[in-house]
């Protein structure tokens, strides 16, 4: 029996019969109370007729299916663009505030402090009326500098919260910095800060919606213009079920892309080194165990 069955034995108790039958009790009382929400759902939008043709017409044409399209492709190129700036950002700003040089690390927080507490939405519109950036450059512009400064903090915490006895050991066996960051904190501080990091880059990825108060043509700005139009009796619900999923299917694809990486960090070279790190002599990632000196 391994430690982590023996551990999960140890704290859960196997449920009795009695206790079975409460539970799938339970289970068919939540079951019912959700399809009773459902179906009333369903009921109010059909009684205010958000099922009728004339709604749902507008998807019928190529036109509209073309202007959904390039919406959702111009969201992606701007969430793309805005993710890997905002984790570089973000790994710049966490090495100043990690850094042991006091200006370099004042500098950093004061960067890091600012952008946390403006508004993006203030930000987007500073970069774009202020400064007379494109839309697409303000958008990811104002995405990068909030997200990754929100990030600066997630990798510092991450790293922080690493034992002091790892980096002190990593030391001790004469690594660099460099080299005890690279080998030691990071591949253990990356399973501690990867929810945090996706979740954020969910949010970017929502809050590209805001581009289209800059007149960006994302994929909420195409189904704005879809359900202003009068000719189909305002199709806005019809729109909202639509586009809806389609966000919730590509922040469950980000966790997916999530649980992914974090399968392959695990089986990573690096991380393996960390986890033998603490049988006795592993000196450094990927070496094994000094030979005794020969008498």
């Amino acid at each position: 029996m391994t430690a982590r069955t023996a551990a999960t034995t140890a704290l859960y108790d196997i449920p009795g019969p009695k206790a079975r039958q409460r539970h799938r009790a339970y289970s068919a009382v939540s079951t019912a109370a959700l399809l009773a929400l459902v179906a009333w759902v369903v009921y109010l939008l059909l009684r205010t007729g958000q099922f009728t043709y004339t709604k749902w017409m507008p998807f019928e044409y190529k036109g509209i299916q073309e202007l959904l399209l390039r919406g959702l492709g111009n969201t992606l190129k701007a969430f793309a663009m805005a993710a890997v700036l905002s984790l570089a950002l973000g790994g710049l700003l966490a090495t100043g505030r990690l850094s042991e040089h006091a200006p370099v690390r004042l500098l950093s927080t004061l960067v890091v402090e600012f952008f946390r507490a403006m508004p993006l939405l203030v930000m987007i519109f500073f970069i774009f009326v202020a400064l007379k950036v494109q839309p697409l450059p303000a958008l990811v512009a104002g995405l990068t500098l909030y997200n990754g400064s929100v990030l600066a903090e997630v990798f510092r915490a991450g790293v922080n919260s690493v034992d002091r006895g790892q980096k002190e050991a990593a030391y001790a066996l004469g690594m660099r910095k460099t080299q005890a960051m690279s080998y030691v904190l990071v591949p253990q501080a990356v399973r501690a800060m990867l929810p945090a990091i996706i979740s954020q880059l969910v949010v970017a990825l929502k809050d590209t919606s805001l581009g289209y108060l800059i007149t960006y043509e994302e994929f909420l700005h195409a189904g704005k213009l879809i359900a202003s139009n009068l000719d189909y009796d305002l199709p806005f619900i019809p729109v909202v079920m639509v586009i809806s999923p389609l966000y919730i299917g590509m922040c469950m694809l980000l966790s997916w892309c999530a649980r992914r990486a974090s399968r392959w960090e695990q089986r990573s070279p690096k991380t393996r080194a960390v986890d033998v790190a603490a049988e006795p002599g592993t000196l450094l990632p990927g070496g094994g165990p000094p030979t005794a000196p020969r008498p």
